[in-house]
């Protein structure tokens, strides 16, 4: 049985779900609803797109520039 990512924080709730779990009796997952397939192609067309795009349309400065403010942020969060 898979472990939920969040158990619930009402302790008597996480005290059902835990005993449920260990007799057998929990709750089975609801099926993922079906996603649009024609969404899903558009989507990732404009993705595959949006990178590239982004680059040429930025000056080799202002990409120097968000990769420095991304550098600060990353070892900021060492500190």
């Amino acid at each position: 049985m898979r472990r939920p990512s969040k158990l619930p924080r009402d302790i008597n709730q996480r005290a059902k779900y835990i005993l449920d779990a260990f007799t057998g009796d929990a709750p089975t997952e609801a099926p993922l609803p079906e996603k649009n397939q024609a969404a899903v192609a558009l989507g990732r067309l404009g993705g595959l797109k949006g990178g590239k795009a982004r680059k040429d349309a930025l000056t080799p400065e202002r990409r120097k520039e968000i990769a420095r403010d991304a550098v600060n942020a990353r070892w900021a969060k060492r500190q």
